[in-house]
């Protein structure tokens, strides 16, 4: 289900549900591994989310939602769309398949810009239903949904929904537009993507710009040889102590028959990686194959 944003002045910002973010990206990389991933390098064009001024409605929809198929690499699915009058943005049952009938708004009628971002969350829905890939709360689910469509690269059009001023009030999804800016970013850092120049919508281009600076932030966490001075001497005080610095640190130490080690996420998949404690080291994550620099 796409939801819509609430009343004016309730659009919930910053990062509350980066947790499950994160799990959401490592449980991706699980199941599809790095090289699946790294299959999804496109993402959707703007032009296939566009309709022409002379376009038919259904006709159109149906354009745009075989085009959202394809880029989440769904071949053998049909996606059928619908309108009629609806509190959420769209919903789609999930059933065995080859079809899929997804339900929008009737707004979608005039509103036909966005009707690409609602459908991308719920064909992010069907994708996971084939993947038979989910968590055990529906709240979560609906954020992994959120991250999938933005890790694999159709939901960018989700951010670029996003509207907030006097006048305007709207906001797809799940995720904050905060967290919609951190996945992509992360997404960009893997594959060597700038959607910068992507957004139309400004406050979309603010908050991509914020959660770009927050995924920045997981690469320069200790013990990352990234990781700026604060950090590093924070990091020393807590290997000297052998504890964990407090809640929300990334990093925590184990004895070991062999030593003390330090484990840590992956600042790309998230998979936890144990490294003996003894200075500078390159390490490989056995999950996305991506080469640390770390000091430990």
């Amino acid at each position: 289900m796409t939801r819509n944003g609430g009343p004016p002045g309730r659009i919930e910002h910053g990062f509350p549900h980066l947790d499950v973010v994160r799990a959401s990206i490592t449980a991706l990389f699980r199941r599809l591994s790095a090289d699946g991933i790294r299959v999804y390098d496109t993402s959707f064009a703007p032009a296939d989310a566009a309709f022409g001024p002379d376009e038919d409605l259904h006709l159109g929809a149906h354009r745009v939602a075989s085009a959202m198929v394809r880029a989440l690499r769904l071949p053998d699915a049909r996606v059928v769309v619908a309108f009629r009058p609806m509190e959420e943005a769209a919903t789609v049952e999930l059933a065995s398949g080859p079809e899929y009938f997804v339900e929008v708004s009737d707004r979608f009628r005039t509103h036909r810009g966005d009707l690409a971002a609602a459908l991308a969350h719920e064909v992010a829905h069907v994708l996971l239903h084939r993947l038979d890939l989910r968590f055990p709360a529906t709240a979560d689910n609906e954020i992994l949904t959120d991250t999938t469509a933005a890790y694999l690269g159709t939901g960018w059009l989700l951010l670029d929904a996003y509207r907030e001023d006097a006048l305007t009030h709207q906001k797809f999804g799940y995720l904050t537009p905060e967290e919609f800016g951190y996945v992509l970013a992360r997404r960009g850092r893997l594959l060597g993507e700038d959607l910068s120049a992507w957004f139309t919508s400004p406050r979309a281009y603010e908050a991509y710009v914020r959660g770009r600076a927050r995924a920045d932030r997981d690469h320069r966490r200790a013990p990352l040889a990234a990781a700026g001075t604060a950090e590093r001497l924070r990091y020393a005080r807590a290997r000297r102590a052998g504890t964990t610095p407090g809640r929300g640190s990334a990093y925590r130490f184990e004895e070991h028959g062999a030593g003390r080690l330090v484990s840590f996420p992956c600042p790309v998949c998230g998979q936890r990686l144990r490294l003996p404690v003894r200075g500078p080291v390159r390490a490989r994550c056995g999950l996305c194959c991506t080469v640390l620099e770390c000091d430990t």
